[in-house]
């Protein structure tokens, strides 16, 4: 990862324009490739990114003064300039594979009942196996439905955009596996706040409440009519 402090302009052209006119900000440039500018406050939210893949060029400009220049363009086109009038900080550090999150005792009990009840997914779903390893960590639930069609599943207690943006980079790199794809997702979790909802339909990903007890064979201690 690259850590670039700057006093820094940024112009955004694509379907729409944008400006940030110059201030001092933080760019992170990640081993992925994604290019992302902060500011001291929003918490982790960036004020301009561009997401992987893309390509970086960097003009250094010129003794005269002209000004450093970074070109960030995506595979659509569309180009994020940073002009760079004063440099503060530049340092690059290699991080690795990041483990990925470890899930609370909740989650990954979820994980171990949905795999031993697989058919919860739908009638003829069939286990390939839990804790499918990618080059970005694993896949909670790797199976099949009843047409044969490879699923990555994700589960979460709770589930939040995060989630939903975790299971879309696993569907990226395991659609292209030629032994695997065509793969869709599904998001599982005991909850699913709408935004992710939302987000999960936007990108073509199913979502699934999963009910702990029933999983474990609890019987609802409701009052039923039959």
């Amino acid at each position: 990862m690259r850590l670039v402090i700057a006093r820094c302009s940024v112009d955004y052209a694509g379907r729409l324009t944008a400006h940030l006119p110059p201030a001092p900000r933080l760019i992170l440039v990640k081993a992925d490739g994604s290019v992302s500018i902060h500011a001291d406050d929003r918490a982790y939210k960036p004020l301009n990114w561009m997401s992987p893949p893309c390509t970086l060029k960097e003009d250094a400009g010129d003794p005269d003064g002209t000004p450093a220049v970074w070109t960030v363009i995506n595979k659509a086109g569309e180009k994020l300039i940073i002009t760079m009038e004063e440099v503060l900080h530049d340092s690059s550090h290699e991080l690795g594979v990041d483990p990925g999150l470890i899930k609370d005792g909740v989650e990954a009990h979820l994980q171990e009942l949905l795999a031993d009840r697989i058919e919860t997914l739908g009638e003829g779903y069939t286990l390939i196996r839990r804790e499918y390893m990618t080059a970005i960590g694993p896949v909670d639930i790797l199976c099949r439905d009843a047409a044969g069609a490879t699923v990555a599943v994700e589960i979460k207690r709770r589930g939040e955009i995060d989630g939903v943006e975790q299971l879309t980079r696993y569907l990226e790199l395991l659609n292209r596996d030629p032994h695997l794809a065509p793969v869709r997702g599904v998001f599982a979790a005991q909850e699913i706040k709408p935004q992710a909802r939302v987000l999960a339909t936007d990108r073509g990903i199913d979502c699934q409440i999963l009910d702990y007890d029933a999983l474990r064979g609890i019987e609802d201690d409701k009052l039923r009519l039959f």
